[in-house]
């Protein structure tokens, strides 16, 4: 029993020196692999990208709005966005591009054209709406039918072409206040308008192909996604899923961030999701923008982190397959910059939780970081933690050896006691160590704490 307890006193010495030496000599490391990289457009003349489209792993298309010398610009790349050419340098105010096919495509513009292409973006020719027709948004069904919206009082509405662009007619208009902002078709059938109401934008469904339109109380968008008739994700202040075709939207706990509006939203299957458009302070005027990800339909969200030298957050995001994915382009305020990233392998090491909940009704003392529960665990544990003041925390987990396991928060949040659900399912048997930082908006000075939890299995 003596020999027992000595050899615990001794590995519980031999732990504290582990930790003693990482902390003060060379502190903890993020080991994570980044798999994006940086891409640049070409000189665009205080053009912006508006839209972008990718036929293959190589072969892609931009659209520019307009800048302040009236012109915009069609964009291709032929290796996967490495290198961009400009093939069309014209007057309209690009706002979308979209392929119906390998070789069908459409540009519509915040003008009186319609561009499109039938040899794959080769070659670009214009169309006219007819009339005094300027749409915001358009969806491409397939080669022969577009729909597009436009918001203009009792001249706008939902127009459409079935011959691919040479006529167009007025399906849907509103007699009374507001009008459609965007549009987003899944099919012929189903789609999503972001409607302009007198005082705000509401969403709006149809399931005839736009002749009619039911309004989804309570509801809104800035981006949306259907895998298919049934199953969707939506973004705006978070992320949102559906399971019935749009008629109802639960919300889907993702990580929070100091700004936490979702921009773009790619589907890659009913498993893994990609979104992008929050954004955090990392100190100074440094923010880094995550690229939000699930890989079991929503059920839990991690975010990765690239090009972290930037500012800013992204507007748009891609995935091809399993390993080709494009986010473009990085902005900061009202600047958008002229670069993007783009992965070939998939992106990075995602950091996951499987959630954070807020205990009700307890003001905290100060701030503090609790034992976990149960310890020893197999698989999940408890984690708790207070701040009885807003700030911003960093905690991670980390193994004997000083290298990080997992990034758990890294993020603002409001005072409080919290309980995260650490899942170590993933983990072989050990020691492991969790720590926390804590800067407060009024307590400058950070506080750090950690601890020590045992994994067995």
């Amino acid at each position: 029993m003596k020999l027992s307890k000595y050899i615990s006193a001794l590995l519980d010495i031999l732990i504290v020196s582990c930790l003693l030496v990482f902390f003060s000599s060379y502190g903890f490391n993020d080991s994570r692999n980044q798999g994006w990289y940086v891409q640049t457009f070409p000189y665009l003349d205080s053009c912006n990208i508006t839209s972008f489209a990718f036929l293959d792993s190589l072969k892609g298309f931009a659209v520019t709005n307009q800048n302040p010398h009236v012109h915009s610009y069609i964009l291709k790349t032929t290796n996967g966005g490495d290198n961009w050419a400009i093939i069309n340098s014209t007057y309209p105010n690009f706002n979308k591009i979209q392929f119906a096919d390998k070789n069908t495509g459409y540009a519509s513009a915040y003008t009186n054209y319609l561009w499109k292409t039938t040899d794959g973006g080769d070659t670009w020719f214009t169309l006219t709406y007819g009339g005094l027709f300027y749409p915001q948004d358009m969806a491409v069904i397939n080669k022969d039918t577009v729909l597009f919206v436009m918001d203009a009082g009792l001249g706008g509405g939902v127009f459409r072409t079935t011959d691919g662009g040479n006529t167009f007619a007025r399906i849907w208009g509103n007699s009374g206040t507001g009008m459609p902002y965007s549009i987003y078709m899944y099919n012929k059938y189903l789609g999503f308008q972001l409607y302009s109401g007198p005082t705000s934008y509401d969403m709006r469904r149809t399931s005839d192909g736009g002749f009619t339109w039911t309004n989804i109380t309570g509801e809104q968008y800035v981006c949306i996604q259907m895998l298919d008739s049934l199953t969707g994700w939506k973004g705006y202040a978070g992320i949102k899923k559906t399971t019935d075709g749009g008629l109802t939207w639960i919300s889907q706990q993702v990580p929070i961030f100091s700004y936490n509006s979702i921009r773009s939203i790619s589907i890659l299957n009913k498993d893994t999701v990609w979104a992008v458009g929050p954004h955090f302070y990392g100190g100074g005027n440094i923010s880094y923008a995550p690229i939000l990800k699930t890989t079991n339909g929503g059920l839990t969200w991690g975010y990765q982190i690239a090009d972290t030298a930037k500012t800013g957050e992204y507007y748009y995001i891609k995935f091809l397959d399993r390993k080709h994915g494009w986010a473009w382009p990085y902005s900061y305020g009202t600047i958008i910059f002229d670069k993007g990233i783009h992965t070939k392998v998939g992106g990075s090491d995602t950091t996951f939780f499987t959630g954070i909940k807020l205990v009700e009704n307890f003001i905290p003392s100060g701030y503090t970081l609790g034992q976990n529960y149960p310890n020893p665990f197999n698989p999940s544990t408890n984690i708790p933690f207070e701040l009885n003041e807003s700030g911003y925390i960093i905690l991670k987990v980390y193994d004997i050896t000083g290298r990080t396991i997992k990034e758990l928060i890294n993020g603002r949040w409001g005072k409080g006691r919290y309980i995260l659900d650490f899942d170590g399912s993933s983990l072989p048997s050990g020691i492991y160590f969790y720590r926390i930082e804590i800067t407060g908006d009024i307590t400058k000075t950070p506080f750090t704490e950690t601890k020590k939890m045992l994994m067995i299995k």
